[in-house]
């Protein structure tokens, strides 16, 4: 009979401490990609510039053509990583609240939604302006999320994982014709809202950053304080309340950090698709399925993905480029396909 060394943890603890050690070496990797990230988008582009460009651009020394592209590309990367972050923080929630891994802003509805208001308050109400645009979108998001969650309620079993996801489904066809409906006979209304439909973020400035900013940190300190929330939602509503959890609060939580976030990126950006969607799957294969890691992954990965994404449009149409929800759409459209053909696509 062998005893266990007392100055060797049991095997559970090191098999947590592993695990701990193994997520904190995968977020510091994500970080270092943001950063490498935000590198490329500030060097490529129509004009290539190099790192001494860069560098010196940043502090001021230098001046010319190469200066001046990357200061106007500075601002453009932060949108990007701030709303690549949004919306993959936003997809973790949705996913983590609905209990679907095809739980996304944009299957939901939630981003048509808020595109559906912006172009009412364009055609009928000759709204013009940024701050204006974050208020619709915030607005129809949140009552598109309450819409699309009533009419999942309906009938036996109430709001399951796979009548939500038909229910925003659904909700998104119509609202998407509506759209449509509103702007086919308004000629002058449709060349203002064609290049915001797309979803890109060629037109960041510092002004337009700081009015979505705050609707951003908002919606993502009630995400991240709804993490525990989430992961007691993830047993089920019943053995939640058994735990001690007040379903509906940290339901309600989770679900107004994401609607902020999405309608917030939405409205400056536009309404681009399946970055919630994808973001979250990579997050819970590299750190599990426990949301204080699942979060700020997704954050990171986002923000990866849509930077990288507008990096790719800039540079494969020079010297013109592809918007980023259409780059985000190549690659989103396969990996939703392919989750939707596992059998476990009912729940998470």
């Amino acid at each position: 009979m062998t005893t266990q060394s007392p100055t060797r943890p049991p095997a559970p603890a090191r098999e947590r401490a592993v695990s701990r050690r193994r997520r904190w070496v995968w977020l510091a990797a994500a970080l270092a990609l943001v950063a490498v990230a935000a590198v490329v988008s500030v060097a490529f582009g129509t004009r290539v510039v190099s790192l001494g460009d860069v560098v010196g651009a940043l502090v001021g020394k230098d001046e010319g053509i190469a200066a001046a592209a990357v200061r106007a590309r500075v601002p453009r990367t932060v949108l990007a990583l701030l709303v690549g972050a949004a919306l993959g923080l936003a997809g973790a929630v949705m996913q983590g609240v609905t209990r679907n891994p095809l739980g996304d802003p944009g299957i939901l509805g939630i981003t048509m939604g808020a595109s559906l208001a912006v172009v009412s308050g364009i055609a009928f109400l000759g709204i013009t302006t940024l701050p204006q645009y974050v208020w619709f979108a915030l607005v129809g998001a949140a009552l598109t999320s309450v819409f699309v969650y009533l009419v999942g309620s309906i009938g036996r079993g109430g709001p399951t994982p796979l009548k939500l996801a038909l229910a925003g489904a659904a909700t998104t066809a119509a609202f998407s014709s509506l759209v449509s409906a509103i702007l086919l006979p308004r000629i002058d209304v449709m060349n203002v809202f064609r290049f915001w439909q797309i979803g890109g973020v060629g037109g960041a400035t510092w002004e337009a950053i700081g009015i979505v900013l705050p609707f951003l940190v908002v919606g993502t300190a009630l995400t991240l304080a709804s993490a525990r929330g989430l992961d007691a939602l993830a047993l089920g509503d019943d053995l939640a309340t058994g735990l001690g959890v007040h379903v509906t609060r940290a339901r309600v939580l989770a679900a107004v950090g994401a609607v902020l976030l999405a309608g917030a990126a939405t409205a400056v950006a536009g309404p681009i698709a399946f970055v919630g969607l994808v973001v979250p799957h990579a997050a819970r294969l590299v750190v599990g399925v426990d949301h204080r890691w699942v979060l700020p992954f997704s954050a990171l990965t986002g923000a990866v993905l849509l930077t990288l994404a507008d990096v790719i449009g800039r540079v494969v149409a020079r010297p013109g480029e592809i918007e980023v929800g259409i780059v985000t759409a190549l690659i989103g459209a396969p990996v939703f396909v392919a989750l939707a053909r596992r059998r476990r696509v009912v729940q998470l």
